[in-house]
């Protein structure tokens, strides 16, 4: 035997994978070192009559039988077929099984790659596909329940005043957002709030929850809607919080068959009151909070009578765009006067329901409102 004849007889005695050639039906006629070394068995077992489907764990010998052979009879290769084969011992071994079929049609040659280490990577992969998945679901869970907590479960029972709120996340609600609302009693009446922390996320939903609870606490202290927001902004500032805040504030009291609301607005759009056949604005534009150390902002009072309907909106209504095309001022004021004679649930939902048909059903923010009606 020449000297190269001996290097190629080494190569394919020591290659890197095991090789072996077996006849059409799987009986085995020879394997080289590597394989005998991967599987344990003697040389003598592997080629004294054994076939390659003797080799595999018995599901995979099936699928040798029904996909792999007629697959490799059809187009004479098959490459890194995942199988497990069963070692002399008793354990498996994952390998990538080739197969092919070149010149002579009586034979035919494998090629087995170990795979424990390719097997342990995808195991890992899969593993960590898992983890992610339930850290998923875990943030998607998170984000609703604190934004749960930005809306309170109900509103209060008002004589002679209905009250209703309404909220829809952008997107598919995974992302916590900055909207909320609120209304409660007070001493003289109640207090309405209505607000938009600029951003999303963990650091929003922090500030979102510090504006909220402030919000429910200055007005122990403080007299007017102005006095209350301007607390606010001093908190903000306070607690560094590093996103502003736009927000509706609103103290209301009976006042017979009547009812006085007193708001002020902080960069926030203007409530819009339907009266009649008539849709305006009411409120005075003040500064938004967080920025400056002081802001500018006016308490103004307005009287709701039988058949008023007001409704406080976050801007996620009127910016809601479809194919670059606002939503708009406009049309949200035709729509709560075409649903001026509903009550205030069905007003909120009809307001709710326009908007999100108008971008197909996918919110590109956060939608939250309020309206009061006060029945004719």
């Amino acid at each position: 035997m020449s000297l190269a004849e001996e290097d190629v007889e080494d190569l394919y005695e020591h290659a890197p994978c095991g090789h072996l050639s077996t006849l059409p039906d799987g009986t085995i006629i020879r394997v080289n070192r590597t394989l005998i070394e991967l599987t344990g068995y003697d040389p003598g077992e592997l080629t004294g009559g054994m076939r390659i489907q003797n080799l595999l764990a018995v599901g995979d010998r099936i699928f040798y039988e029904t996909h792999f052979a007629p697959l490799l009879a059809l187009q004479s290769v098959v490459r890194e077929i995942a199988v497990d084969v069963r070692r002399a011992d008793g354990t498996r071994l994952p390998v990538l099984l080739n197969a092919v079929m070149r010149g002579d049609p009586r034979v035919i040659r494998f090629c087995v790659f170990a795979a424990t280490d390719r097997r342990e990577y995808e195991r890992e992969l899969l593993r960590a596909r898992q983890r992610a998945e339930r850290s998923e679901a875990e943030a998607r869970e998170l984000a609703r329940t604190l934004q749960r907590s930005f809306i309170p479960p109900a509103l209060p029972e008002i004589p002679g005043l209905q009250v209703a709120g309404a909220f829809r996340p952008a997107g598919n609600g995974d992302l916590v957002g900055g909207d909320f609302y609120d209304m409660y009693e007070t001493a003289g009446g109640w207090a309405l709030a209505l607000g938009d922390v600029c951003g999303k996320g963990v650091e929003a939903a922090v500030v979102t929850s510090l504006a909220r609870y402030t919000l429910r606490a200055a007005p122990i202290r403080e007299p007017s809607p102005s006095a209350v927001l301007s607390a606010l902004n001093r908190t903000l500032l306070r607690e560094r919080a590093g996103r502003f805040v736009t927000a509706v504030y609103g103290q209301l009291a009976p006042a017979g068959r009547h009812f006085r609301l007193t708001l002020s607005l902080a960069g926030h759009p203007p409530p819009l009151r339907a009266r009649g056949e008539a849709v305006g604005e009411i409120g005075r534009p003040g500064n938004v909070l967080g920025l400056l150390p002081s802001v500018r902002l006016t308490d103004v009072d307005v009287d709701l009578v039988p058949g008023d309907a007001v409704l406080f909106h976050t801007d996620g209504v009127v910016e809601a765009r479809r194919d670059g095309e606002l939503y708009g001022e406009e049309r949200l004021r035709r729509l709560l006067g075409d649903t001026r004679a509903m009550e205030a649930d069905g007003i909120a939902d009809a307001i709710v329901a326009d908007a999100v048909a108008f971008q197909s059903g996918l919110t590109r923010d956060d939608i939250a409102l309020v309206v009061l009606k006060i029945p004719g």
